[in-house]
């Protein structure tokens, strides 16, 4: 079969309109917020703080601790269970996989940094956008960083490569699903996985593709950060000034 025209209009290379912001939860140590399309995504961090039961502490190193969640009316298709779902647990895992390779939390021995993302809204790319969210919250949070990490997904539609799949591309009966999460500068990958199947010459395609589109995703990240730390620098010289 032959894919001529995406369901949304948009050209096979294009994402989903982009949006992020930092510090979106006063009471968080860190949080971010980021939306591509209508995929909506909020992380919080918590911590450092002590790890409990205290077997798992390590005195070299603190811990860090992922918590995905769906909100029960996030997706338009069908009400999600509230609670811990064997898929919530799954993209858990793979999140803090995707995380960890760009903290340094060897200044917080048997300690634990926990972070929530919450998906308020969702049309596929969840755990892509819960990814970027999460990054952008440790970043507010100080947790010291070697790397910003972003996700994209892309994905074959019938006979095309296609980038950021909405949900009736996702769902697609003759579609592949391929989340990649990457390390912004050297693009080491955090995180590759597949739901279907791919020729080799397509899948090495989509990986380089995505080198591009995290780039993008990126510098929506950065923009959110430094509006942040813009606000902050430019309430601390307000209050210096009213002294």
């Amino acid at each position: 079969m032959v894919y001529e025209k995406r369901f949304d209009g948009r050209d096979f290379d294009e994402t989903r309109p982009m949006q992020a912001k930092a510090g979106v939860i006063k009471r968080a140590v860190g949080s971010g917020w980021f939306k591509i399309g209508k995929t909506e995504a909020i992380a919080a961090v918590y911590g450092p703080r002590d790890l409990f039961p205290r077997f798992l502490q390590d005195p070299e190193k603190g811990y860090l601790r992922v918590n995905y969640n769906m909100m029960p009316f996030s997706s338009g298709s069908d009400r999600v269970r509230p609670g811990p779902s064997r898929r919530s647990k799954e993209i858990s895992a793979v999140a803090e996989r995707a995380l960890r390779p760009v903290v340094d939390l060897s200044e917080f021995p048997n300690a634990v940094v926990d972070v929530f993302i919450e998906l308020p809204q969702a049309d596929a790319g969840t755990r892509c956008a819960g990814i970027c969210a999460a990054s952008i919250a440790l970043a507010d949070a100080g947790i010291p960083m070697r790397d910003m990490v972003a996700a994209i997904a892309v994905g074959r539609v019938e006979d095309k490569l296609v980038v950021d799949l909405n949900y009736e591309e996702d769902s697609h009966e003759d579609g592949v699903d391929i989340p990649i999460a990457m390390l912004h500068n050297s693009k080491e990958v955090a995180l590759l996985q597949m739901d279907g199947v791919i020729s080799p010459e397509m899948f090495k395609e989509a990986v380089e593709k995505t080198k591009g589109i995290i780039d993008k995703v990126f510098e929506v990240q950065k923009q959110a950060l430094k509006e942040r730390f813009n606000v902050k620098q430019d309430t601390k010289q307000d209050d210096a000034k009213q002294e």
